[in-house]
């Protein structure tokens, strides 16, 4: 067993939350808020990229201004939801900004919302989410909105294939689903990288399927609020196309990909 697994206990002992004043960004902060562990801190983060006022000409100090009360206003949004939670505004890229926090901070966990767009466009278009996905030194929480946020998670999925990564995601989703009162399954695809005794050494209740696993959980994403999966510590253009990759991008629920905690 991998000694770099989370505990999972301290998976949401640190949490950053990105917001950005949207609706999906709102769903972020209010995931986190229920996964913030009952001593953990929560830090919300709006970014106010002023640099993108230079492209109004004459009218560029005007710009600046309502960047910044933008971003103001994200952060006021977002205290609603969290109001034990600290806020910071920063001025920079909103990905160099986020992924300087989580290293600052030491972060266990950054919780991000999902604008709706597919795997392609996601790569395409270099978004907060995928970014945190390929480039995040923590576990990321991609959060989708649910039919009851004040219950959510309700049900929680876990994908298996015996790796100690996924005995990291399989320790992380039992702990929430526990300390939520969801609802637990355990996933395992036979067709991919499968080592079955590793696996159920793992968990005693396996429910084999014999697709593969990104379609399997992504399928089993439409039923549930919570995919959990492991991350083989892929960063960059490398985690491109990974499992724990895809499967955020595609599934119709929130996705966790748990990741080491970072070092003391």
């Amino acid at each position: 067993m991998n000694d770099s697994r989370p505990d999972p206990g301290s998976l949401c002992e640190r949490i950053v939350c990105g917001v950005d004043g949207t609706p999906e960004s709102l769903v972020a902060v209010e995931h986190a808020v229920r996964l913030q562990a009952a001593d953990g801190h929560l830090a919300l983060i709006s970014v106010a990229q002023l640099d993108k006022a230079a492209h109004a000409g004459f009218r560029a100090p005007h710009a600046a201004d309502l960047l910044q009360q933008e971003a103001e206003a994200a952060i006021a949004a977002a205290k609603s939801l969290a109001p034990s939670a600290s806020t910071k505004l920063v001025h920079g890229n909103p990905v160099s900004v986020l992924l300087r926090e989580l290293e600052t901070g030491r972060a266990t966990l950054v919780s991000v919302g999902s604008h709706g767009r597919g795997r392609a466009a996601a790569m395409l278009l270099g978004t907060v989410a995928s970014s945190m996905l390929r480039d995040a030194p923590c576990s990321v929480l991609v959060a989708r909105a649910a039919e009851e946020e004040e219950t959510w998670p309700r049900s929680v999925v876990v994908g298996i294939d015996g790796s100690p990564e996924s005995a990291a995601a399989f320790s992380a989703a039992r702990s929430l689903a526990e300390r939520l009162g969801a609802s637990f399954r355990t996933l395992a695809s036979t067709r991919d990288d499968f080592d079955r005794a590793a696996a159920e050494a793992i968990a005693d209740d396996l429910e084999e399927q014999p697709g593969r696993a990104v379609a399997e959980l992504v399928a089993a994403s439409a039923s549930a609020d919570l995919v959990v999966v492991g991350s083989r510590g892929l960063h960059g253009l490398r985690a491109l196309g990974s499992v724990s990759e895809r499967v955020a991008n595609q599934a119709r629920s929130s996705v966790l990909v748990v990741r080491p905690l970072p070092a003391d």
